[in-house]
């Protein structure tokens, strides 16, 4: 069967969902109580789907005197909502939600149970054959006493560590398997995540014995898990991105590397004046520029991992290689987004300005 963004809930073993309705009460209730779909599908003897029953329909059917040897019969729901192979999670999740139901059976051209669209399993996130990385090694200088004893990814906005709150959106958004490079203060980091295995993911430290720059900590990563690209991220930002988007521009794009970008406006207090040579030609009061500005957010392809010397190298020295070696570097703009490097900007994202 052709699929498109993973059209039903592979997860279900379909057998197992399956009754007759010669089937007993208890048999469906079996059934349903073991499997996450909270519903039974009923087929004949050909396995064309018939109808379907709910825990609720058992329990209704209890209640008016049926016992749990009685077949399933007169329970069974003839008249019931489902999709047709090939509809994607995104088309069910829309009917799931205009019909008011948890489950919708994919029905082939035959008449056969081929899928089951799952409320629960929709709104999960797909695992991702992504990994990311997080950079947390550098010291936080411009912080001053707040770096001292802490690094600057665990500073706490919000109730939870900087880094923290990455590592959830991450996580929340199908990324499973975590890299992060640390290096000041470094077992303060490993102590409060460990394995990552309380996160519902696996974290794995890059120590740099000697600061390589956020691009030279790249060649620490084992280039034997990077089989897709890579999501790279300071560890320092308070932000909230699309982490599918990302990929997908990424992916669309052909890009080799893919940087998440912010416009920055910043104002001049003054008026300004155009000149043409010694003569005015225009003013301006008070002017504001916009700059694109690197978001401190990556998508790098295995290619460029690989290419990555292990020694000390900013990121920007990498984009730079990436474009004059003619690979193509394109954007993904980033809307929420705070860079804590300065006690003003934590401040700005602990809503204290």
């Amino acid at each position: 069967m052709k699929t498109k963004e993973t059209t039903i809930d592979t997860s279900t073993d379909l057998t197992g969902v399956c009754v007759t309705a010669s089937s007993s009460i208890l048999e469906a209730m079996k059934v349903i109580d073991s499997g996450a779909a909270q519903i039974a599908i009923v087929v004949d003897n050909e396995s064309r789907v018939t109808g379907v029953i709910t825990d609720g329909d058992l329990r209704r059917g209890i209640l008016r005197g049926a016992g749990l040897h009685d077949s399933v019969e007169s329970l069974v729901r003839t008249k019931f909502r489902s999709v047709p192979e090939g509809t994607t999670r995104s088309e069910a999740l829309d009917l799931i939600q205009a019909f008011g139901v948890s489950q919708l059976p994919v029905i082939d051209q035959s008449g056969r149970l081929c899928g089951l669209h799952s409320l629960n399993r929709i709104i999960q996130p797909q695992q991702l054959p992504n990994v990311a990385m997080i950079l947390a090694g550098g010291k936080g200088t411009r912080l001053g006493t707040l770096t001292k004893s802490l690094p600057k990814p665990m500073l706490r906005v919000a109730g939870r560590p900087i880094i923290e709150r990455i590592l959830l959106h991450l996580i929340g958004n199908g990324i499973r398997r975590i890299f992060i490079s640390v290096n000041y203060l470094a077992e303060t980091i490993e102590d409060h995540f460990g394995d990552g295995s309380d996160f519902g993911c696996r974290i794995s430290y890059l120590r740099e014995d000697e600061p390589l720059g956020t691009g030279g900590s790249l060649a620490l990563l084992p280039n034997d898990e990077i089989t897709a690209p890579i999501i790279v991220m300071n560890g320092d930002l308070v932000t909230d991105f699309s982490v599918p988007g990302l990929l997908r521009t990424h992916s669309k794009a052909g890009n080799q590397i893919t940087v998440g970008v912010r416009n920055y406006h910043h104002s001049i207090p003054f008026g300004c004046m155009k000149l043409e040579g010694d003569r005015v030609i225009d003013l301006i009061e008070k002017p504001t520029h916009t700059e694109t500005i690197n978001a401190g957010i990556y998508v790098l392809s295995p290619s460029v991992i690989a290419s990555v010397p292990l020694a000390f190298c900013p990121m920007t020295d990498v984009l730079a290689t990436a474009i004059n070696d003619g690979n193509r570097v394109g954007v993904f703009e980033v809307d929420e987004w705070i860079d804590v490097g300065l006690p003003s900007q934590l401040a700005e994202a602990r809503g204290q300005n």
